[in-house]
């Protein structure tokens, strides 16, 4: 998720929700996320996103699903670990519900509150069994976002989380690294995966599990009953400060949700 500091107010910010169940926020390899990941028994596994986009987000989901099919043949070579399937999606894009076992990916007018796009998960342990991407038209349909730079980096990005996947890098002042997991002001050179998130998802996919989260179960979706009045959008349902980065500028959240389930909430400041 990525804000202009240029061109948004302080009191914006850009957020991204994971909702985790029974497991500690734990330290980040590289840029994977934590040890979250998709449960699958063989690989290439195919991860279903389902489309509840308008058509004017249509073209940006098929080149977001494209650059996510890792390639089987890189330089250098890189494993051949997943693929994305576009579905029909299943729920309105106003409320974004989560549908167990895919990616529900939507976009509406959610409101001036100061982020472009959030993508959330859910986990049991470190497996993922649902997601949610929502791309915010209030700040889309105006001038300054309405570029197929920042629509192409933002999805990109937030599609990359729900697949397990971290910020390379947080620093708004580097060098861009030409990939959408970097934040950068200048969304031109960021808006598709680099050859390191690939080499990435190679590693966090290098094991297999003994059963599968990719397939709807009702059981996969414990959490999701405790969420469904909460408003992940605002600051005061993030709950603790766990960790604050970059002069206050990059923070965590932590919300105890009960029963084994916590709600964390990463969040990028702007002023």
């Amino acid at each position: 998720m990525f804000l202009s500091l240029q061109n948004l107010p302080r009191a914006m910010a850009v957020v991204l929700s994971a909702v985790l169940c029974l497991l500690p926020l734990g330290a980040q390899a590289d840029h994977s996320w934590g040890n979250y990941h998709w449960a699958r028994s063989q690989n290439p596994f195919t991860l279903k996103l389902g489309d509840n986009l308008s058509s004017a987000w249509d073209p940006y989901l098929l080149t977001t699903a494209k650059d996510w099919s890792t390639p089987l043949v890189t330089e250098p070579a890189t494993s051949d670990v997943l693929n994305t399937l576009i579905v029909a999606g299943s729920t309105r894009p106003k409320q974004c519900r989560a549908s167990s076992g895919k990616v529900e990916v939507c976009n509406a007018t959610y409101g001036f509150n100061g982020w472009l796009g959030i993508a959330q998960i859910w986990a049991s342990g470190s497996h993922i069994s649902q997601g949610v991407v929502k791309m915010n038209d209030s700040y889309f349909n105006t001038a300054s976002y309405n570029k197929p730079a920042w629509r192409n980096l933002v999805l990109c990005q937030e599609v990359g989380h729900t697949l397990g996947l971290d910020h390379q890098d947080e620093d708004f002042g580097n060098a861009n690294l030409g990939t959408c997991m970097d934040y950068a002001n200048d969304p031109v050179p960021n808006q598709h995966p680099n050859q390191h998130d690939y080499e990435q998802l190679a590693l966090i996919y290098s094991h297999l599990d003994t059963f599968t989260s990719l397939a709807a179960s009702s059981a996969s979706t414990s959490a999701a009953p405790a969420l469904l009045g909460v408003d992940l959008n605002s600051q005061r349902e993030w709950g603790q400060l766990l960790r604050s980065r970059n002069g206050g500028r990059t923070e965590v959240y932590a919300r105890d949700l009960g029963r084994g389930h916590k709600l964390f909430t990463f969040v990028i400041w702007a002023w």
